[in-house]
């Protein structure tokens, strides 16, 4: 059987506490923007499905 390496507590938490770190304020509004974006690009693919022919033409 293969050898396992035994961490202890602290050493296990604060491996996930460096991987789960919290994203910059850029970072997080880079998301965000994102996010709305592409919720912009599905409303209005949705309205011009949505919306009668004459009103396409306008």
């Amino acid at each position: 059987m293969a050898e396992t390496n035994k961490l202890s507590v602290e050493k296990t938490l604060a491996k996930l506490r460096r991987e789960d770190r919290p994203a910059t304020a850029s970072e997080q509004l880079d998301e965000k923007a994102e996010a709305l974006k592409s919720e912009m690009k599905r409303m209005r693919a949705q309205r011009s499905r949505l919306d009668p022919p004459s009103r396409r033409r306008g």
